[in-house]
């Protein structure tokens, strides 16, 4: 596709403030773009009324049912005053179409990034996600895809593959490594064994945390469940952790503590920690190269798709085979 007709290009301002009245919600005129790729999400002053944000979601990404069955398990959570940012029902409906998009309201809610370098910080979080999971266990996804190693490995593998974004020169390097990358991952769900998979918030980092400071609502809110899925609970922790081994093990310690507190975790879920992360790099690669026919991704992301950004994909998936083969975190 032509990158002058993607989509999104037809979404104007005046196309986004259109499609807020058309749910009865009049603009005052100010819009701002918030920071999103997948879809496109705006802050948007209404007359008479709080700011709302209102998301417009990718063109062909996700069938209505998956939305709404999204829509649906924020509200549980919500339900259960569990610290999430839910869309607003506006004439009977959490999703509404306007031309070609779809696009959801929320309420405004601000706050900072967490600060993940802090115990009680993370406790915090690690309690409401045991919370979040309590609830995700309940019952399944139906609409809503897998996270596992097809999913996020070989199918993203396959289709790069197919579409020759990797340099002719780095072809069979990134090939080999690449399938002893989903090999490594092979074997470290194999360790784990047959573990349970439940609804996830689906990409729990810093990003998607607004931490509020005062107030009665002092603490994390989780925002942007796009892609919530089904799959194992440690998903939603491993991306909280960063630094060496032994740091990444004091965090996952402290998340830990305040997790259990209302939802056991599962210590064979640690042999999946390397192979998620192994099956993310890939999903990554294979995210930006279907997306870049529109206009933001090469604007945002200029170093992708570089001899150098795949000689870098080389040497990391080069480490995550070695450490897929160390023994789980949280060990001696």
């Amino acid at each position: 596709m032509n990158a002058s007709h993607h989509p999104y290009a037809d979404l104007t301002p005046d196309r986004v403030l259109d499609a807020l009245e058309s749910v009865g919600l009049r603009g005052d005129g100010r819009l701002q773009a918030l920071g999103s790729y997948e879809n496109r999400v705006y802050q948007i002053g209404i007359e008479d009324a709080a700011p709302v944000v209102a998301k417009f979601y990718r063109p062909g990404r996700w069938p209505d049912a998956a939305i709404t069955e999204e829509h649906a398990f924020v509200a549980e959570l919500a339900a259960r005053e569990i610290p999430v940012v839910a869309p607003i029902t506006l004439a009977g409906n959490t999703l509404h179409r306007f031309g070609l998009f779809r696009f959801a309201v929320y309420p405004r809610c601000g706050g900072r990034a967490p600060e993940l370098g802090d115990r009680e910080t993370l406790e915090w979080m690690g309690r409401f996600l045991g919370r979040i999971h309590a609830v995700g266990a309940l019952a399944p996804f139906r609409y809503r895809p897998a996270l596992n190693l097809d999913t996020f490995g070989v199918e993203p593998r396959d289709w790069l593959l197919a579409h020759a974004f990797i340099p002719p020169d780095l072809l069979e390097a990134w090939r080999s490594i690449a399938a002893l990358a989903l090999d490594g991952a092979r074997r470290s769900f194999e360790r784990a064994g047959d573990v349970r998979t439940l609804r996830l918030h689906g990409d729990c980092h810093a990003g998607n945390v607004l931490w509020i400071e005062h107030g009665t609502a002092r603490g994390p809110h989780f925002v942007d469940f796009d892609d919530a899925r089904m799959g194992p609970a440690v998903q939603d922790l491993w991306m909280l952790l960063s630094g060496d081994r032994a740091e990444m093990a004091q965090q996952l310690d402290a998340v830990l503590s305040g997790y259990e507190d209302f939802f056991e975790f599962d210590p064979r879920e640690l042999h999946l920690v390397e192979a998620l992360r192994t099956l993310r790099l890939l999903h990554y690669s294979a995210w930006l190269a279907q997306r870049w026919d529109d206009p933001a991704f090469p604007a945002a992301f200029p170093w992708f798709n570089t001899h150098r950004y795949w000689q870098d994909r080389i040497l990391e998936l080069r480490e995550q085979v070695a450490l897929m083969d160390e023994p789980p975190l949280g060990s001696s």
